[in-house]
């Protein structure tokens, strides 16, 4: 028997956290499991961290984290990793989208000597169906890149203490935490569960704050966009070929060329594609630049509870 630590992000969830709290701790009591709470306010702005607060004073088992801003989810999670104590630590959103029953069943595999429980999305509930088909798009190039399917995965999981200290010991400050428990490589396994519809409150996720999620992700994980420049520019230069020897086969066979319709396409065609890869490169850069100037992940305004580190 070890001790759980089940970390929440919270961003403006002062609807859920109350019920959040009382589910999981109801859940995991009746198993048997000792465990603490420890919610990570992102720089809430609503009255969030003020009732973990109060929970905190009636249940020593509930702590909580409040962030100066807004840093995102990543941050928040690796914050949770940072302050959790428990010989093994979760990690589930706080609209409980993610069955907390589930934890249950994670334990139970952690206490046969799995290292790494993933929860896997067996049906991933009512979204958009842009949304849907961008996800699809984002972990299909994540997959192929990792050799591994990622198409369903979540940051749902559970880690033994030997992989929440592997991961804080990496060095780099974006990170992309689903993809980093698979590259960690410990003995893992899963178990698969249905999103759940939000208890209470709505997403806080816009399409485009996704669109910058798996574009900060994609770069922080992989090189691969910079492959893709090299591909795209041998591809043009084959067709450059291509078409600068159709040009000369035409002018010595005095064949005269409509060129300017052809000229103002290349130059659109080319530019484009030059601005792209420039834009691609000069993202990697900025990752650069981030990662060289040391920035922390996170500052923290303000901690309650005594089970944090």
């Amino acid at each position: 028997m070890g001790k759980l630590t089940v970390i929440i992000p919270s961003f403006n969830e002062e609807d859920n956290i109350e019920n959040t709290a009382k589910e999981i701790g109801t859940i995991l009591e009746g198993a048997g499991i000792e465990y603490d709470l420890l919610f990570v306010s992102d720089g809430s702005t609503d009255n969030t961290f003020k009732i973990v607060k109060e929970l905190s004073a009636k249940d020593e088992r509930v702590g909580g984290i409040q962030f100066s801003r807004n840093f995102g989810k990543e941050a928040a999670i690796f914050a949770g990793l940072d302050h959790a104590t428990g010989d093994c630590v979760a990690v589930i959103d706080c609209d409980l989208q993610h069955p907390p029953g589930i934890l249950v069943d994670m334990y139970r595999l952690w206490e046969e000597g799995y290292e790494v429980i993933e929860g896997i999305k067996s049906k991933r509930g009512k979204e958009n169906p842009i949304y849907t088909l961008f996800t699809k798009m984002f972990y299909g190039i994540m997959s192929s890149l990792m050799k591994l399917d990622m198409n369903k995965t979540s940051d749902f999981k559970l880690l033994d203490r030997k992989v929440v200290e592997a991961l804080l010991d990496l060095p780099e400050r974006n990170t992309f935490f689903r993809a980093l428990t698979f590259w960690a490589g410990f003995k893992s396994t899963s178990v698969s569960f249905d999103v759940m519809e939000r208890k209470a409150g709505k997403s806080k996720w816009s399409f485009s704050g996704l669109i910058r999620y798996a574009i900060s992700n994609t770069t922080s994980f992989t090189t691969a966009p910079l492959k893709f420049v090299f591909i795209l520019g041998t591809l043009l230069m084959i067709f450059s070929l291509v078409l600068g020897v159709e040009t000369l086969v035409n002018y010595f066979l005095g064949i005269a060329a409509d060129g300017f319709t052809t000229v103002i396409l290349l130059l659109l065609i080319i530019g484009g594609c030059i601005m792209m890869s420039l834009g691609i490169i000069g993202h990697y850069i900025a990752r650069i630049y981030e990662e060289v100037k040391g920035r922390p992940r996170y500052i923290v305004s303000e901690i309650t509870g005594k089970n944090n580190r």
